[in-house]
Formats: structure tokens, sequence, C-alpha cells
């Protein structure tokens, strides 16, 4: 099944339902982060105007949006408050696996549920092994029932969530369970210790004897071997995560350079809005969010141009794969740096906790560790060199020479 690169909605109708809730989202930004607030309100106000349809096909009932939209407005959720995006990362791939299913009543179903308001959050990496050979939570018949269970970490926005996506095996098998986030057996924790990102509820998540029904086996899981888009795609969400940080990050030190007085004897002018040492950080902090915007949106329009094609092509999900990898390696640096410039403007008043402008740096920092820019490099320069295939789909975990099955 393939979908189209035809948006049915333009973007000045996606801003008039969505700018007002970003706006709303971000007037409370730094008091969340200060008191370390989940935003559970915030998250009802996104399933209030059905975020999570976006792209969904308008026939059922989402907003059928096109992939550079839905990037386009993640990039200006993460400058109201990072943590979303990143939230509801995989709900986005859940949808788009969606789409692209064979049309029956399975896939009109979860389109239907997700265009009335359902999120869907995520159970895939495991501690010690992980999943670099099997998964360690099982999927097992119990007479006539199937039985998940297992311990999950880093389950990224399932406390927000109505339904979790898990990753279990069965019997050697890499499947994709959906279970309802309140059902019996399923605990979750909000112990993510990160120093940024932290209401992002990343934490550990139990299953024990949870029964899943037959129709709840979505098919093959995360990890299955073979290029895919999701990769590349999840990548992007964080990439996104990223450009708004950017957006955010120059924004609030544009407005606090502007309302200040405070200089030095040696300073260049009178005030720090007409030094031009100033305006020269505030120009780079601009473009640093003006490059990275650009970045995801140009990855966005290639997986739009993928999506449309069924995403079975192998050279084409390479060619996003590649763009994606590229784009990380790039966007990273070019954050990461101007969240620390931005220290430049200002003496030890703009290290103040009441401004807690050094989020942007924690959040980035944070965002930018998952799949680490170290590997993604040599994996590039070895496609390039030596044709090497672009490492999809992979895991995280312990890495032994000798594995028992």
């Amino acid at each position: 099944m393939t979908s189209s690169t035809a948006s049915a909605i333009t973007d000045s109708e996606l801003d008039a339902v969505f700018a007002p809730i970003f706006d709303r989202i971000a007037a409370g930004a730094v008091a969340r982060e200060v008191d370390r607030r989940l935003p559970f309100d915030e998250v009802s106000w996104l399933k209030e105007a059905r975020f999570g349809a976006l792209r969904v096909p308008v026939e059922f009932g989402g907003y059928g949006a096109s992939v550079r939209q839905l990037f386009r407005l993640l990039i200006d959720l993460a400058a109201a408050e990072s943590n979303l995006p990143q939230a509801l990362r995989v709900h986005w791939s859940f949808v788009e696996d969606q789409r692209l299913a064979e049309p029956g009543p399975q896939r009109e179903r979860w389109l239907r549920v997700v265009a009335a308001g359902t999120l869907v959050g995520n159970a895939i990496t495991e501690p010690g092994v992980g999943a670099v050979d099997r998964y360690h939570t099982r999927l097992a018949e119990d007479g006539d029932r199937l039985l998940l269970n297992g311990v999950k970490y880093y389950s990224t926005g399932s406390l927000f969530a109505d339904h979790i996506l898990v990753a279990a095996d069965r019997d050697g098998e890499r499947l994709g369970v959906l279970v309802d986030a309140n059902a019996e057996g399923v605990v979750q924790h909000d112990d993510w210790d990160g120093f940024g990102q932290r209401l992002t509820a990343s934490g550990t998540t139990e299953f024990t004897d949870v029964v899943v029904a037959p129709d709840r086996v979505l098919g093959p899981g995360y990890g299955v071997a073979g290029p895919t888009y999701g990769t590349a795609y999840l990548q992007l969400v964080q990439l996104a995560v990223l450009a708004g940080i950017a957006a955010r990050a120059e924004r609030d030190a544009r407005e606090w350079v502007s309302a200040r007085t405070r200089t030095y004897t040696h300073a260049s002018a009178d005030l720090p809005r007409e030094d031009p040492l100033v305006q020269q950080v505030i120009g780079k902090l601009s473009a640093a969010a003006f490059t990275a915007r650009a970045t995801v949106l140009a990855v966005a329009d290639i997986l739009d141009r993928v999506l449309a094609a069924g995403a079975k092509d192998h050279g084409d999900l390479a060619a996003a794969e590649l763009a994606a990898a590229q784009a990380q390696l790039a966007v990273i640096d070019i954050v990461l740096a101007a969240t620390t410039q931005l220290f430049e403007l200002g003496g030890a008043s703009i290290v103040s906790e009441q401004l807690r402008l050094d989020r942007h740096w924690r959040n980035a920092r944070t965002v930018s560790v998952h799949n680490p820019a170290i590997f993604k490099a040599r994996a590039v320069g070895d496609h390039l060199l030596n044709g090497t295939e672009l490492p999809f789909g992979w895991s995280a975990g312990e890495r032994r020479t000798e594995v028992t099955r």
C-alpha cells in the first residue's frame, strides 16, 4: 500500500490548529523543567487536537499531512518543548507502518483509532544483552493464551500513551506486539535519570504475564534484517528535536540580549544589542537554527518520496538512510556548538537557574547520544568507500563472542 506526497491540508491550516497549542506549551517550559513535571496536561492538549493523526489519511479521519509537514510541526513543537516530539517518536513510525500495510480491517481499525486521538508509545530497548542476539522479552503460548513477559528500558513516551508497541521474541522470531498501557501486568516507572530530556518519560516498563490477543501481534518487529525506512525516520525525529532546540535557543538568547542594559567597560557598544560582537553571536545562532531546520526538511522530502513509493525499493531506502545519517552528523555539531556559544552573550547572569538556558545544551547533548555519531560516521565512510550496507534496524546491548541459544 503506498501513500501520497500530495497533502490534503495546507501549512497555514495546520498552523491555525497547532501554533496556539505550541505557544501555550512553550509558556510553561521553564517551570516544567524547574519542577521536573511530566507534561501530561500538554500531551492532553495535543491529543484533543488529534496531533497524532497528522499522517493518517483523510479517508480514515486524519489530517492527511505530508511527511514534510509532519516534521515541520515536530520542529515547531520541539522549539516549544523539546521533550514532546521525542516522547511521540515511535507513534509516528507506527502510523507509517499502518499506512504502508495492505488494505484490510486491521489497517483501517488502527488508522481510525489514531485518527480519534490515540497515541502509541514504545518498549523496544532492553538491558544487558539487549537485542543484539534476540529479545529477552518473550511472547509465549500458555494454553489458549499468549502471554508477554519481559523488562524494557528507555520506554520513551509510554507513560503518555494509550497503547505500547513492544518488541518481543517468539521462538526466535522478532515481533511487534501492541498492548494497552493500562493492561494488567504492565508496570511503568518514571526512572529516567539523564541530565537532559528529563520529561520524555523514558523509563523502565515491566511486562508480567500480560495477555495478548492474537490480533495485537502486528508482525515483524523492530530489528528484522534488511533495509527499512524506519531507521532513517526515527533518526529524523531526533534531528527535528535538535532543530527545535536550536530555534528556541536562538529566540531565548535574542530576547535576553534585547532587554539587557548591563555591559562591560571594554565592550564595543553601550548596549549589548548594539555591540557587533554580540550581534555576531546572534547571527550565528540564527544560522544554526536555519541550517538544522532546512536539513531536517530536506531529508523529510526524501522520505516523502520513499513512502509514496511503498518503501520497498532497496536503493531508495539506502538513499534515505544515507541522507538521514549525513544529516545527523551535521546537525549534531551545529546545534551543540550553538547551544554552547549562546553563553558568550553575557556574564554570570546568563547562567541563572531562573533562565534555565542550560537546558538547551543539556537537551541537545542528550538527544545527540542516541545512535552515537561516531559509529554512524564510520558507517557512512565505509559505505561510501567500500559499498558496505548501512546499518538498518540496529540494536544496542552486550556483544558476546559465544551466544547460548
